[in-house]
């Protein structure tokens, strides 16, 4: 399945003229539209989750979001809209994606599927948010590539990324973030271009071409910009996955900083967005999630600002995801539309002016609404002709399948991977280095090293490995911002509440500074707060995602460090608390102010 037209691979065999790619696009659309059923319509609507089997079978069972039934979705319910959680090697997936497409083309149209994918290009293992890159090219998570400051870079990174998504199939990219990290506890902080909005801006625009391109076709992954209207000022900093983090708050009147980056996307061409979890409290809004709510996304996004893309809601705004013993494993976030039922949830959603409704299976309840008369036709047909336009225009139509051995060439190949390691190394940002008239780093000689949390091969052509930090010269530390561990099948995943080191932990980490020089890295998913370590360490260092080897490439002087700190860090959590969760850099004398960095 290398080089086969979609219309080959159709059981029907016609000629039909949504399948001539020399007819215009608005053309070909209206003329599949004017074929398809209430049904056919309906299951557009949805982009649901999608695994596979570890041989790149499809699957038909529980999976690890509970049960996913692929051939159902796709013959019974016309769905082919899907959201890809598993990874497997390159060959695996492309030959899976094959797979799926041959089961679309088996349909009474044959609407090939859509794939798209979370982040899955860093060091993140987050289901609800981010995946290990695993054997794709390992690159900064995106906080790191706002520390190395670089629109280029994050272009670069975005077509290499858009590449290795191609080979497998993959068209739609959940992502960038174009979320502000105002809010320091916010537990998706790493995902974003920190807290400044020119930086985001610059970011999210260039990151968007690397992706697109200049205008979307058969070469571009499209980019489902995420969370309008900004999803980083959240109350007390709880994330909206979750009951406890469905208030959106502007205490310090900074609505409007947070749609710059959002701004910059629509001019950069961004042709789809995903609203908001949270709910906002206390503004001229109405108080409910940003997927429900039409002065949002009629009012604000499509009206305002223009935008005639796809809207999609996050996932799971409608139904709860049940486990195999039929109990709660993920709530609906249909934050302040809780008493609604799932068809009153779905009829004010596309009232809001929504297109599509993420992680969701239920195309069944469009189609009553339309019988019934609570939703027309017309508003269905809206909605439909925006997402057959994506598919034409990234070329679906003319051929959906993807070169199973090019695919395992692409992903992960030397020249992308190179490119990542450099790009891991320009982000680490260097803190504290000695005093203020004799540095500590680079270090020279083959010194004795005491190591935590590093792996020892990697350290073994620098330094002699010793067992105690009493038998060392230095020892090196590696750290992770601390966190508050939740219960419940997502939320475990999910970084959140304090960010400062508890007891009797953080006497430990002191008890080693204060008995050898000690270098600290601190891998920064959120602003850790660390006075202490800061005070009595050697050298500090922060990274956003980076290697061992990248690490001791910087210490041992194999090269310079250069980034910035897209966030400040506080001096207390008593300043965090102070903080406004809607305005950047705003807590009280910060132990390091955002862009520091030596």
């Amino acid at each position: 399945m290398t080089d086969q037209s979609f219309r080959d691979i159709n059981k029907n065999g016609r000629m039909d003229p949504y399948e001539d790619n020399r007819l215009p696009v608005e053309e070909r659309v209206a003329d599949l539209l004017g074929q398809m059923t209430l049904e056919e319509k309906a299951g557009l609507l949805f982009h649901s989750m999608i695994g596979m089997n570890a041989d790149g079978t499809l699957q038909d069972g529980m999976g690890g979001f509970g049960p996913i039934f692929t051939t159902r979705m796709v013959a019974e319910q016309k769905i082919n809209h899907f959201n890809i959680l598993a990874a497997a090697a390159p060959g695996t997936m492309a030959a899976w994606h094959n797979r799926l497409q041959r089961l679309a083309a088996s349909t009474r149209l044959g609407i090939p599927v859509t794939l798209s994918s979370d982040p899955r290009h860093a060091f993140s293992d987050n289901p609800g948010a981010a995946l290990m890159a695993g054997h794709f090219s390992e690159w900064p998570e995106p906080i790191g590539l706002a520390a190395i400051g670089d629109a280029e870079l994050t272009r670069q990174f975005a077509d290499i990324a858009r590449q290795e998504y191609l080979a497998v199939g993959i068209r739609v990219a959940l992502h960038p973030m174009a979320d502000l990290a105002t809010e320091p506890r916010w537990a998706r902080s790493n995902g974003t271009f920190g807290e400044d909005a020119q930086l985001s801006a610059r970011l999210t625009a260039a990151y968007i071409r690397g992706f697109q391109g200049e205008t979307l076709g058969p070469q571009s992954v499209a980019c489902m910009t995420k969370h309008f209207p900004g999803g980083g000022p959240q109350m007390n900093g709880e994330d909206p996955h979750f009951a406890i983090g469905k208030e959106q708050v502007y205490p310090g009147d900074h609505f409007d900083y947070h749609l710059i980056p959002f701004e910059a996307a629509f001019a950069a061409g961004a042709s789809q967005v995903i609203a908001s979890y949270g709910m906002p409290v206390q503004t001229e809004h109405e108080p409910v999630g940003f997927g429900f709510n039409k002065g949002i996304i009629t009012g604000l996004l499509r009206e305002k600002y223009g935008f005639d893309g796809i809207v999609c809601t996050d996932w799971l705004l409608l139904t709860d995801v049940l486990g195999p013993d039929g109990r709660v494993m993920i709530e609906a976030k249909c934050w302040g539309v809780e008493h609604l039922s799932v068809a009153e949830r779905v009829k004010k959603a596309l009232d809001a002016g929504v297109d599509q409704f993420g992680g969701e299976a239920c195309p069944e309840v469009v189609v009553d609404l339309v019988r019934s008369g609570q939703v027309s036709e017309a508003r269905i047909d809206g909605s439909v002709r925006r997402l057959l336009r994506e598919k034409f225009r990234l070329g679906l139509f003319d051929n959906p399948f993807v070169d199973e051995e090019r695919a395992v060439e692409i992903v992960g190949n030397a020249d992308f991977q190179t490119a990542g390691n450099l790009a891991q190394r320009r982000s680490l940002v260097l803190l504290k280095n000695g005093g203020e008239n004799a540095p500590l780093l680079p270090l020279s000689g083959r010194p004795k090293l005491y190591v935590e949390g590093i792996a020892p091969e990697a350290v073994a052509p620098f330094a002699d490995l010793v067992e105690s930090p009493d038998a060392a010269d230095f020892a090196l530390l590696r750290l992770s911002t601390p966190y508050e561990p939740r219960e419940g099948f997502l939320e475990c995943f999910f970084h959140s509440g304090d960010l400062d080191f508890k007891e009797p932990e953080l006497s430990r980490i002191l008890a080693i500074l204060r008995r050898v020089p000690t270098i600290v890295d601190i891998y920064l998913e959120r602003p850790a707060v660390i006075p202490e370590i800061a005070a009595n360490c050697a050298a500090l260092l922060a990274n956003f995602g980076a290697s061992d080897a990248a690490l001791l490439d910087l210490i041992f002087g194999r090269f310079a460090p250069t980034g910035k700190l897209p966030f400040e860090l506080p001096s207390s959590m008593a300043a965090v608390r102070a903080q406004k969760e809607d305005v950047p850099y705003d807590s009280e004398n910060p132990l390091f102010p955002f862009g520091f960095g030596l």
